[in-house]
């Protein structure tokens, strides 16, 4: 088959997909608007939102302007998701959660209820968020859910665990594979099964030479940015004016 032809029916197959969606769901201009997802009536979706076809957003949820959420995910009613905003493939938002603006979350991860994420922040593939301490499937433990706060900046590598209850300070790192099981500061560094401190980084990712503890100043090697380390608390001393506008 000429491949002009092949990539016109293709366009032509998805064209008319989204438009039996829209006629099947009776949303109508909503759907065709958001790329012909399943939006219920009532979802506050902003019309700059981007929802692709097999999604599913329900009533009560809201999406920010310039959110796109992608394939097979699934927003929940009740949920608050701001604005540009990126869920990937395969992303579950449960009804209780509330995401900031310009968060990333990448394919493959549920945020449960009790769950709230921060602007900024980035939680890569497949990584874990939990909400009971210590679940069994013959229990309902819902009026038991532990409250996880992921502070503005930080970021959560693939295939990590955060184990409900804790929170993630501003722009810390949690390497990949590692299982969170208590706070973790602003800027901190984090690796291992359980995870341990292993450094400081700066708000651009960069890491800091500075010691776990005590008293000690460094910058960013990318942006100038200084940090203060003083008793074990690590803040952003001053701007290197280097940094890129969000953070």
């Amino acid at each position: 088959m000429d491949r002009d032809l092949a990539t016109a029916d293709s366009a032509d197959s998805a064209e008319a997909t989204r438009a039996a969606i829209a006629a099947d769901t009776g949303l109508g201009a909503r759907t065709a608007a958001a790329a012909g997802a399943t939006i219920a009536p009532g979802a506050g979706a902003n019309p700059g939102a981007i929802v692709e076809p097999s999604a599913i957003v329900d009533p009560g949820a809201v999406l920010g302007a310039g959110t796109r959420v992608w394939h097979f995910s699934h927003v929940c009613a009740g949920a608050r998701v701001g604005a540009a905003c990126s869920l990937g493939q395969n992303v579950f938002i449960g009804n209780e959660v509330r995401i900031g603006d310009r968060v990333k979350i990448q394919n493959n991860v549920s945020v449960y209820d009790a769950v709230t994420i921060e602007d900024e922040v980035f939680c890569g593939p497949s990584m874990v968020f939990t909400n009971v301490h210590n679940p069994r499937a013959a229990l309902v433990r819902k009026d038991q859910y532990r409250h996880t706060l992921v502070r503005r900046g930080a970021t959560i590598g693939a295939n990590a665990t955060i184990v409900c209850g804790v929170t993630l300070g501003r722009h810390a790192f949690i390497g990949a594979g590692a299982v969170v099981l208590r706070d973790v500061p602003d800027f901190a560094l984090m690796a291992g099964v359980p995870a341990r401190q292993i450094g400081w980084i700066s708000r651009f990712g960069e890491r800091l030479a500075l010691p776990l503890a005590g008293h000690a100043e460094a910058a960013c090697p990318h942006t100038g940015d200084l940090y203060a380390l003083r008793g074990g608390v690590c803040a952003l001393l001053r701007a290197g004016g280097t940094a890129p506008h969000p953070l």
